[in-house]
């Protein structure tokens, strides 16, 4: 999955620019639980990543969608899935993490928008990443703990 995620973060360099993070994504799709969505050729076009830190949350780690396919239901279809297993797995919260609304950037004012679309709710933003780099915790609930 390592190349599948290169070549979808290569894609869409404006969220992901950075070549460090990038070379992160790709080691930890290596390693870490891995949902994808492929097209109708069998070519990956979304894929999710997911740390598991305690067994009451599951974050998403990464959520990259193919340029051409983002706006169609592929990110959403990625956290759905997610969600469903979450559920069965008696997960209470899902967590993600973004670029905060304190940064001005318009293609993490998307990331927001679209996170919030699908239940993520905007808990705190933190210097966690740097002075520079405000992080956004969001997470949406699933149960009650």
């Amino acid at each position: 999955m390592p190349h599948a995620v290169e070549r979808l973060l290569a894609t869409v360099r404006e969220w992901f620019g950075r070549p460090e993070s990038n070379a992160e994504y790709i080691e930890a799709a290596r390693s870490i639980e891995t949902w994808t969505v492929r097209d109708a050729q069998g070519e990956v076009v979304g894929v999710l990543l997911v740390d598991r830190h305690f067994a009451h949350v599951a974050e998403v780690h990464l959520i990259v969608v193919e340029r051409t396919l983002q706006g169609r239901g592929v990110g959403k279809a990625l956290v759905a899935a997610l969600e469903q297993d979450a559920r069965e797995r008696g997960v209470a919260r899902l967590e993600v993490k973004t670029l905060g609304a304190s940064d001005s950037n318009p293609e993490y004012a998307r990331t927001r928008q679209f996170h919030e679309s699908v239940g993520f709710l905007p808990l705190e933003e933190t210097e966690l990443w740097g002075e520079d780099t405000p992080c956004l915790i969001m997470v949406k609930p699933l149960a009650a703990l």
